[in-house]
């Protein structure tokens, strides 16, 4: 089953009545602070922002909603993703590039396939304690957890 979920195309951000209505809303929120600093820039801060303007009940701290285990279900646009001494490593034509998460959060923003997403995120990166995104395979993970949580009304 192909699960396109979510596409920035010509900067409209496109809804798909698959998802489900609490995920949508986080996803659209994070569409509108694209670029933005959000709360104090921290990570977290757009995590929680986007949960608590959707209506989700979370733990406040680092229960994002039901955990998931992403070769059992499919991961969605919406779904929070916590990296724990994470190092990713995508090897290209023309080497490699190496990403470092210690402790991380991010929103799941789109899926492009099994195991391929987009994530939104901040305090990463040249963009800083701004949100952006970034694409990421998930079979490109060399060390540490990526543990998903699905939002919950």
């Amino acid at each position: 089953m192909k699960i396109l979920l979510c596409l920035l195309a010509a900067g409209l951000w496109i809804q798909d009545p698959a998802l489900p209505p609490l995920n949508q809303r986080i996803v659209d929120h994070v569409a509108t602070v694209q670029g933005s600093k959000v709360g104090r820039g921290e990570c977290w801060d757009l995590a929680a922002q986007a949960l608590n303007k959707a209506g989700a009940k979370w733990d406040g701290i680092y229960g994002f909603g039901r955990r998931i285990d992403p070769r059992k279900e499919p991961i969605l646009p919406g779904d929070i993703l916590q990296f724990e001494g994470v190092t990713m490593e995508h090897r290209t034509a023309n080497g490699r590039e190496q990403y470092s998460f210690s402790k991380h959060t991010a929103v799941v923003i789109a899926v492009h396939g099994p195991g391929e997403v987009t994530i939104a995120h901040q305090n990463f990166g040249p963009t800083g304690r701004k949100v952006s995104t970034l694409r990421l395979q998930l079979s490109d993970l060399v060390k540490g957890s990526l543990l998903f949580y699905r939002p919950e009304a």
